[in-house]
């Protein structure tokens, strides 16, 4: 048994990275600094309902690894399609300081077109 040294979604989101395809430059802005991939569903919120939903108890880092493969397939879109590669101050400083540090899922789509007013803004100036 290996107990937890850290958040329960940080296992998930190591498992997960080496397939995110971050782009090169921010949606928005175009930047190429600092570059941070934003996930429109919050993993940390889809992956406390779905062990509710699962009735599952996380015992040790060991238990998170012989389950993660199967929280990741059943929300491959919200990992992998619902995402948007964003610079640190779109990301942090714009869309997290509206949405919070976990936006509710409720909110993906608002996200989403938030992330499309910026950009057309940005264009236009």
């Amino acid at each position: 048994m290996s107990e937890l040294k850290r958040l329960e979604v940080k296992y998930i989101r190591d498992g997960a990275k080496a397939l995110y395809e971050k782009d090169t430059e921010c949606y928005i802005c175009s930047s190429s600094d600092e570059l941070q991939m934003h996930h429109y569903y919050s993993l940390t919120l889809l992956w406390e309902n779905w062990k509710r939903k699962n009735n599952i108890t996380i015992r040790d880092s060991d238990h998170i690894m012989s389950i993660r493969d199967t929280f990741v397939a059943e929300h491959h879109s919200q990992m992998y399609e619902n995402v948007v590669t964003l610079c640190k101050f779109h990301h942090m400083d714009r869309l997290h300081k509206i949405y919070g540090k976990v936006p509710l899922l409720i909110t993906a789509k608002k996200q989403e077109r938030w992330v499309a007013i910026q950009r057309e803004k940005e264009y236009k100036e």
